[in-house]
């Protein structure tokens, strides 16, 4: 994956840019980096312009130390997305990526495209939530991000990839155990103290696609299915035989309707 880097609101942001036509960005989930779409990049830059990010405190971005929130994330990626000359892009956030697409779109929905939320989900944490995720910010302060890797694998693959997958396993342990503390517990924040989208939803006036895996116990298909029924011609697909990172288990299907999505919208169909 080729790196370029952008020096963005006082730090470093590291991204791929890849290929040629209608921009896709591809913003990760948590506690991850842009190397979780290179199944996608490979797959897609042959007909689209693919340009996948670090978030900050990801990868080989910046991780400051102090505090991080979605608005802040969304404005790293418009002040990429000037540094690159990019107007208007298609969007494709997994998880913390499409919490980061909702506050994107509430300040910049004009640069809006579209946009695919994979694995998400529009309401706010719940009490008990914001708890756990302050829980999980102590255990990465105090034993470290190997000990979030051993929490989140669960959570991210189903059953049968951790059993019979060793290398998908072993790449998003890598992934995990690379992302820094000041990171993690800044994600835990700011996901914690994000609002609740659904009184967005119905104002979404782009195309919007949903993805969602069969198998997803972070954010089901009832999420998913909760977010279709109220943005505006919204269409959902559930992907079998996949959890919360469809697009890493499944990543031919997958591709196909992030490619058949971003054809349309590219040609300027409306869903």
């Amino acid at each position: 994956m080729n790196s370029l880097y952008a020096a963005i609101n006082g730090i470093t942001i590291a991204y791929s840019d890849q290929g040629t036509g209608l921009p896709i960005v591809f913003l990760h989930a948590f506690p991850l980096n842009r190397t979780m779409w290179a199944r996608q990049e490979e797959a897609l830059a042959l007909e689209f312009r693919v340009i996948t990010v670090d978030l900050r405190g990801h990868g080989e971005s910046d991780a400051p130390l102090w505090r991080y929130t979605l608005d802040q994330s969304a404005d790293d990626v418009r002040a990429l997305l000037d540094h690159l000359a990019i107007q208007q892009a298609l969007f494709v956030g997994l998880s913390m990526g499409g919490y980061i697409i909702f506050a994107f779109y509430r300040r910049y929905a004009a640069r809006v495209r579209g946009m695919i939320l994979a694995d998400t989900k529009a309401q706010a944490d719940t009490a008990e939530g914001r708890d756990g995720r302050f829980q999980m910010a102590q255990t990465a302060y105090k034993k470290g991000p190997s000990a979030i890797a051993d929490i989140m694998i669960q959570k991210l693959l189903c059953p049968a990839t951790i059993q019979e997958n060793p290398e998908v396993v072993q790449n998003v342990r890598a992934m995990i155990e690379n992302t820094q503390i000041s990171g993690i517990a800044g994600d835990l924040m700011a996901m914690a103290e994000r609002p609740d989208s659904l009184p967005l939803l119905p104002q979404i006036s782009c195309p919007t696609q949903l993805i969602v895996g069969e198998l997803d116990q972070a954010t089901p298909p009832s999420d998913a299915k909760l977010m279709a029924e109220k943005i505006p011609g919204a269409r959902l697909a559930i992907i079998p035989h996949a959890a919360h990172l469809a697009n890493i288990e499944q990543p031919e299907i997958f591709n196909q309707i992030v490619a058949t999505f971003a054809s349309e919208v590219g040609r300027g169909k409306q869903s």
